[in-house]
């Protein structure tokens, strides 16, 4: 079956009290509408469509740097969630299958609840995504007779005896791509709000004999952001659920509670992460590899056997191959470290390439810009690098080639041959005592003659 998404990102989100669009609030390094395409993704869509409003060129412009082949459409004035959906018709003209509504400031429905309506679609006109919440507060109440759907209530409009059902709508809704928009038509907005609700057309579709039905999910799937305390608790509840799935997974988690995963976090199974790391978004870590406390990843990829840390930083672009290491405060930005090479203290790399086998000493770095443009610095196999080298990039440093320490490398070093670029030591007998004497005599006149003065 055709699927095609409608994502909901009009609204302003006055609550978070922030200039950015509520829907680019990050959890996990993403914002929260990429997690709500990342959802929906999972059911290889035709078609995209992301209805803006407040913000529009940047939710355009995150909408499409996920997925540029998302559309994008404007709800210009805010008359409710039908209109809403309405604002797609064109967008989607022509379009097959079911149309799924989801939110773009509900970061979690999962995969799995998303094929379960779509399942549930081969049988009703109509399908929502339900839940029993601990509290149903003020959600719209979903009116049940066995499986099938009588109608939605919104809470403000509804009765006492309504209000006391605790089974309540999400606001997800699944339909076919030409009956949504036909049923849409006939919604009005003769209610509190006088808004055009989209959970009118489950009555609609009952009254012409359609019928429609309710799937049900856990309530933590359909946590809504609407302020920052939200965000803060969607934050939380995003790293309990990546941790437990990355327990299950086989991964070793010394101290679960401090590690922070991106939205998008890969770990294999055997990889040990010790205490208070950091990954942002992109990073993907093979089976066996360690990455040690306090080290802060992104966008990058460390293969089987690597371990980083603690304190390194690796940023993006950075491609560690098998059994590499990479050590205290080290930090490494697009560049690749291949097999076995050594970068294990307080040095810089930067775009690089580092041989395999090669051994980066101390407090190197590569001194790739040169405040205009980035340059490429290459160290070949088994190549030795004294401590506190300077790299000026473009450079090469040949295969089994060696730098002295203290080195300030500006041409080319030919396989396995030795650069020095330092200058010559110079060492004076007795001047260090000769010097010393004269400072403190300075001093000494100085103190007297602000002695003197205060006198004065």
């Amino acid at each position: 079956m055709t699927v095609n998404l409608v994502i909901l990102a009009a609204g302003q989100g006055t609550r978070m009290k922030s200039d950015l669009p509520k829907v680019l609030h990050e959890v996990a390094g993403a914002p929260l509408l990429v997690h709500a395409m990342a959802a929906g993704a999972a059911l290889e869509p035709a078609r995209t469509v992301i209805v803006a409003g407040h913000g529009a060129d940047q939710v355009t412009a995150a909408a499409q740097a996920h997925d540029p082949d998302a559309q994008v459409v404007i709800q210009s004035e805010q008359l409710g969630t039908g209109h809403a959906v309405a604002q797609a018709r064109d967008a989607l003209a022509g379009a097959t299958g079911d149309v799924i509504v989801l939110y773009g400031d509900t970061p979690f429905i999962r995969p799995e609840t998303l094929q379960t309506m779509v399942a549930a679609r081969a049988d009703h006109a109509v399908v929502v995504l339900g839940f029993t919440p601990a509290d149903p507060g003020r959600y719209g109440r979903l009116k049940m007779a066995g499986e099938t759907l009588e109608a939605i209530v919104e809470y403000k409009d509804a009765s006492e005896a309504e209000r006391a059902i605790t089974f309540c709508n999400s606001g997800v809704i699944c339909a076919g791509a030409e009956q949504i928009f036909a049923l849409l038509d006939q919604v009005g907005n003769d209610n509190a709000s006088g808004e055009y609700y989209l959970t009118d057309i489950v009555s609609l579709a009952r009254a012409q004999g359609l019928s429609a039905t309710a799937v049900a999910c856990d309530e933590a799937e359909t946590m809504g952001v609407n302020s920052r305390a939200d965000l803060a608790a969607a934050e939380a509840a995003f790293q309990t659920r990546k941790r437990a799935e990355a327990l299950e997974n086989g991964v070793t988690l010394q101290a679960p509670d401090t590690v922070q995963f991106g939205w998008d976090t890969w770990l294999g199974r055997d990889c040990l992460v010790e205490p208070y790391v950091v990954f942002g978004p992109g990073v993907t870590v093979e089976s066996g590899a360690r990455i040690r406390a306090f080290s802060h990843l992104e966008d990058c990829h460390v293969s089987r056997g690597a371990v980083v840390g603690p304190y390194a930083r690796l940023r993006p672009g950075t491609e560690l191959a098998e059994d590499s290491r990479i050590g205290n405060f080290v930090e490494i930005k697009n560049a690749v470290v291949e097999a076995g090479a050594k970068v294990n203290h307080l040095t810089y790399i930067g775009d690089a390439e580092v041989g395999a086998g090669a051994n980066i000493g101390a407090g190197t770095v590569t001194c790739n810009y040169d405040g205009v443009s980035k340059h490429r610095t290459v160290i070949g196999a088994g190549a030795f690098i004294g401590s506190s080298t300077m790299l000026v990039a473009p450079v090469r440093v040949g295969a089994q080639a060696m730098t002295g320490s203290g080195s300030v490398i500006t041409r080319d070093v030919p396989d396995e041959a030795l650069a020095l670029g330092r200058a010559q030591q110079v060492t004076k007998p007795g001047l260090a005592t000769r010097l010393k004497q004269k400072l403190r005599e300075a001093k000494a006149a100085r103190a007297a003659s602000t002695t003197s003065g205060q006198k004065d």
